[in-house]
């Protein structure tokens, strides 16, 4: 199937990674992610096999957050508008062995593939509110607060 990339809210238990991640980097993120209240850089996700292309540290913060949906924009791997390099020096990779590597849970360290677009994407700011469990959401809000006992103290 060749075509545009489709945006979607792609649930993060589908996705796999390719590269490791640098924790400080997730750290930040997730500060500012939290701060802003919106996700506004979309990641980009293989159709078909689920692979995230780019956007590991993100799909990191998000997780930490607890989300459970991540904007993507979704794309033909294969016969897309994407290409393949390296940020480093070394030999050239190919598609078919992100994929693999990615599926067999043998990641490339961070910051090994480059991908690049050879369009442009629209902006897609997404409210972090839909990227979280409804469900969940609800049931946390609607808990009563408990009263709590004459003279006693809770945790501080």
């Amino acid at each position: 199937m060749t075509g545009a990339p489709t945006f979607a809210l792609v649930p993060l238990a589908r996705l796999k990674s390719h590269e490791r991640i640098e924790p400080k980097k997730v750290d930040a993120l997730v500060e500012e992610i939290r701060t802003r209240g919106v996700f506004d850089d979309p990641i980009w996700v293989a159709r078909g096999s689920d692979v995230i292309l780019n956007g590991h540290h993100r799909v990191a913060a998000l997780r930490r957050l607890g989300a459970v949906r991540v904007p993507a924009w979704v794309f033909d791997y294969h016969d897309g508008p994407i290409h393949l390099d390296r940020w480093r020096p070394g030999p050239p990779l190919a598609k078919d062995e992100v994929v693999r590597r990615a599926h067999a849970g043998r990641l490339y360290p961070p910051k090994t593939t480059r991908h690049r677009l050879t369009t442009q994407l629209p902006p897609r700011p997404t409210p972090l509110a839909r990227l979280f469990d409804a469900r969940a959401r609800q049931s946390r809000e609607s808990k009563p607060s408990r009263p709590r006992a004459s003279g006693a103290s809770g945790p501080g």
